[in-house]
């Protein structure tokens, strides 16, 4: 089958996939840091105390999201989705609304917990489990959903706050979460099993041909050996976009300017996504792990060093090219490894500990801000993680491939 007649025949699915990703935008820190400014202003907070709150929020969803993950393999997507927007919507206008600092942690943890969180994890889960051979290219097809998002959003919402001020721009975010209901609705009223599979066969095995459980997951070397790898990208990506009111001040860039910048990030991350799904679906996903850190350190570096928005440039297109690989990366290593039939509960570890981790970015980034350390060099110091961490992974993919059995 052709990609074209491949789109044409799920597109049903791809859809559902793409606005699940597309709606997670919301509570991503891309789009509630363009709101970082005004919120510090209006509730009279410093860098340290708003990423303090930012990091409270975030690690209460990640707990929730280790706990609740695993509804993904046991509630309807159609009914899990209109749970959690509900939620999301009633966070948002709660946003628009709030009066007083000391709800903005719960504030925060329901924006994360729905958008970073659930939205995105249903769109990976649903995908990772729909489709097999293709799965590679499925992920990088839905995934698309979140760059239109990072590509589009920061830049209309900025524009939106000129207007009618950020807390009208929440209530605009959350009349887009209601409309994007009956779209989804009409495209989660039909489930999918992988092609040339029926009944149980669509619960497709992992690593020496099992269904690996949480438990299981946990139990073995592979998770603990790729754990600080994983957390680089949402920790450092968090921290960089978190931090980007700052970043900007710091380098005398106009805000502006910096974010109309996203649409180059976001078509980097675009094509990277659709290159390595195709890389992924041709080599494993085992084989492509150990440089997935690459583009990061190398955008890093680049955003460091940068003293003009032409500068920065090279810096979005790698930083970019690290989300879309990351992305098509890990929408098919887990159910490579663990399999399909308890992917909600694994990945859900795997989120909660990625939420987990874009929590402790901006809180730690703030703190080292308001100590003097500033956050050019602390970007050199996460590259520096970057090159340390992903050592290991060359030889654990090496005996890690001797235990994988592909799809068909």
């Amino acid at each position: 089958m052709s990609y074209f007649a491949f789109l044409r025949a799920n597109l049903r699915w791809l859809a559902a996939g793409f606005m699940l990703m597309f709606a997670s935008s919301f509570g991503q820190t891309f789009f509630i840091s363009i709101f970082a400014g005004e919120i510090r202003a209006t509730f009279g907070l410093s860098h340290g105390a708003w990423g303090g709150i930012y990091t409270i929020g975030t690690l209460a969803s990640a707990g929730l999201m280790f706990l609740s993950g695993g509804l993904a393999d046991r509630i309807p997507p159609k009914r899990l989705t209109l749970m959690v927007l509900i939620l999301f919507i009633c966070a948002a206008l709660a946003m628009a609304a709030n009066p007083v600092a000391m709800l903005l942690p719960v504030i925060i943890f329901a924006l994360r917990y729905c958008g970073q969180g659930m939205m995105s994890h249903m769109a990976i889960v649903n995908v990772g489990r729909w489709f097999a051979a293709r799965r590679g290219q499925a992920v990088s097809v839905t995934s698309l959903g979140f760059s239109v998002g990072e590509a589009f959003l920061p830049i209309i919402f900025v524009l939106i706050m000129g207007v009618i001020g950020w807390r009208g721009g929440w209530v605009v975010a959350a009349l887009i979460l209601v409309g994007l209901w009956p779209v989804l609705a009409v495209l989660l009223r039909a489930d999918r099993q992988p092609v040339g599979t029926t009944g149980a066969e669509a619960d497709q095995t992992g690593m020496d041909g099992r269904h690996w459980s949480r438990h299981d997951a946990l139990s073995h070397w592979l998770f603990w050996i790729c754990l600080p790898a994983l957390m680089a990208p949402p920790a450092f990506g968090t921290a960089f976009f978190f931090q980007q009111v700052h970043l900007t001040e710091v380098k005398d860039w106009p805000l502006e300017g910096f974010v109309a910048l996203f649409p180059i990030y976001t078509g980097s991350g675009v094509a990277s996504m659709f290159l390595f799904g195709w890389i992924v679906d041709r080599f494993g996903s085992s084989r492509i792990l150990p440089f997935f850190l690459a583009p990061l350190c190398l955008g890093l570096v680049l955003a460091a060093r940068a003293d003009t928005l032409l500068s920065v440039l090279p810096a979005f297109l790698f930083l970019g090219m690290m989300h879309g690989m990351n992305t098509a990366l890990f929408g098919a290593f887990w159910p490579d490894v663990y399999g399909t039939k308890h992917l909600g509960s694994v990945r859900a570890v795997a989120s909660s500990l990625g939420v987990f981790a874009s929590a402790i970015g901006p809180g730690i980034t703030g703190l080292m801000i308001d100590r003097g350390i500033g956050f050019e060099t602390q970007l050199l110091m996460m590259a520096g993680y970057c090159l340390i961490v992903s050592l290991p992974l060359f030889t654990a993919m090496m005996r890690l491939r001797r235990h994988l059995v592909r799809a068909a």
